[in-house]
C-alpha cells in the first residue's frame, strides 16, 4: 500500500530503492508520527474532556497538585495509535520483532486502559489492585519472553558492559530475567509520570537512544566491528522506536507545563514495556538501566521509602516518593524539576552510547 501512495514521488526519490533503508523509513516514521500526533491531538483532548475523563489527585500528594484534577487523562491512547499508524506504514511488516512490540504495547496499554477506567468511574486515584496490575502484567512479559527465547537466531546469552568475553547462557533463567526487565521498566516508568512532561521527556531519550542501538544491532558490520551482539532482523525495530520518539514529542506539545492532557497508565505502562522489550531483544538490558536511569532512580526511591518506614515505625528518608516529589517539596518550582531530570536523561543517555566503545 505504501509503494501505491507514494508512487508520485518516486522520480523526487530517485526510484524506490529509498525505502529499503531503515535510516529513511525510521526519520520519516518519526516525522509522520509527529505530524499525526499534532494534528489530531487537539480534537483528542477536546473528545476525552467531553467524556469527562479527568484525572483524580493523589489525597497526600503535594498541595500544588490539586489544581491539576480534573485535567484529561488517557492521553496516552493518542501516543500508542499514532506510533503503531507510523509503524505500521513504514516497517517490514513481516519482521516479527515489530508484532513483538505490537503485543507488548497493547498489552500493556490494555492493563493501563482499564486501570484508568476504573479510576474515572469510581471518581478516585485508586484504579486496580497492586496485585491484579501485576498479574497481568507477568502475564504479557511471560508471553514476550517467550516469543524472544524461540526466535529464530536469538540466543540468551547476557552482554556485560566493559567485558567483552564474559557473556553468561542463561539458559531458562532468560525468562524470568525477561519477565523482570519488562514488568520493572512499566513501572519505572509509571512510578516517573507525576509531573507535567516529566515522563514522556525520559521516555523519548530512551527511545531514541534505543532507536539507534536496534539499528546498530542489526547491522552484522557495524556490530562485529562494535563487539555487540548481532541480532537479524532486529534493525526494523528503528522504526518502531522512531514512531515511539515521533509520538513522544508530539505528546509532549500538549503535555509540557501546564499540561492540557496526562499520558495516564495506558501511555505509562505501554511505553514502559516497550522500552523493556526493546533491551531484551537488542541484548543491550544494561544500557536500558543507564539510558532509563531516571526511571531507576525514581523506582528505588519509593522501594527505599517504603522499605524504610516500615523497618523505622514511620521515619521518612525522602520528604515525598517517588523522588521528583522530594524536590518539589524542598522548593524547586514543578518546571525546574522537570527540565532538570530531562537534561540528566540526555547525560545518561550519551554515557549509555558510550559505553558502545568501552568494551
Amino acid at each position: 500500500m505504501l509503494y501505491h501512495l507514494l508512487y508520485p514521488l518516486k522520480t523526487v526519490f530517485g526510484g524506490f530503492n529509498v525505502f529499503r533503508y531503515i535510516t529513511f523509513r525510521s526519520i520519516f516514521a518519526v516525522l509522520t508520527a509527529l505530524l499525526i500526533t499534532l494534528f489530531i491531538g487537539s480534537w483528542f483532548i477536546r473528545k476525552l474532556k467531553a467524556m469527562q475523563v479527568g484525572q483524580y489527585i493523589r489525597e497526600d500528594g503535594p498541595q500544588s497538585h490539586f489544581s491539576k484534577a480534573g485535567t484529561p487523562t488517557m492521553g496516552g491512547l493518542m501516543i500508542i495509535f499514532t506510533a503503531l499508524a507510523a509503524t505500521l506504514l513504514w516497517a517490514e511488516l513481516a519482521n516479527p520483532y515489530i508484532w513483538l512490540l505490537v503485543m507488548v504495547v497493547l498489552g500493556f496499554g490494555l492493563i493501563g486502559f482499564y486501570d484508568d477506567y476504573l479510576k474515572v468511574v469510581k471518581k478516585h486515584n485508586k484504579g486496580l489492585s497492586g496485585r491484579s496490575k501485576l498479574l497481568a502484567q507477568t502475564v504479557i512479559a511471560i508471553i514476550a519472553a517467550f516469543w524472544l527465547y524461540y526466535s529464530p537466531g536469538f540466543d540468551t546469552t547476557l552482554t556485560l558492559p566493559f567485558f567483552k568475553q564474559a557473556q553468561p547462557d542463561l539458559g531458562w533463567g532468560f525468562i524470568p530475567l525477561a519477565v523482570f526487565i519488562i514488568v520493572g521498566s512499566a513501572n519505572a516508568v509509571n512510578l516517573t509520570d507525576g509531573l507535567d512532561g516529566l515522563a514522556i521527556g525520559p521516555v523519548t531519550i530512551a527511545a531514541g537512544i534505543f532507536m539507534i542501538l536496534c539499528y546498530l544491532a542489526g547491522n552484522k558490520v557495524i556490530a562485529t566491528y562494535l563487539q555487540i551482539p548481532y541480532i537479524r532482523g532486529v534493525g526494523e525495530l528503528s522504526i518502531f522506536l522512531g514512531a515511539v520518539v515521533g509520538a513522544g514529542v508530539g505528546f509532549l506539545w500538549f503535555n509540557s507545563y501546564p499540561a492540557q492532557v496526562f499520558m495516564g497508565d495506558v501511555g505509562a505502562l505501554a511505553l514502559g514495556g516497550v522500552l523493556g522489550t526493546v533491551a531484551l531483544a537488542t541484548k543491550q538490558e544494561f544500557l536500558l538501566a543507564v539510558a532509563g536511569g531516571i526511571f531507576v532512580v525514581e523506582a528505588l526511591s519509593v522501594i527505599i521509602q517504603v522499605s524504610f518506614f516500615k523497618v523505622s515505625n514511620g521515619k521518612r528518608v525522602f520528604r515525598m516518593a517517588p523522588l521528583h516529589h522530594h524536590f518539589e517539596l524542598k522548593g524547586w518550582p514543578e518546571p525546574k524539576v522537570i527540565v532538570r531530570f530531562w537534561i540528566l536523561s540526555l547525560i545518561l543517555g550519551l554515557i549509555s552510547l558510550s559505553f558502545l566503545k568501552l568494551r
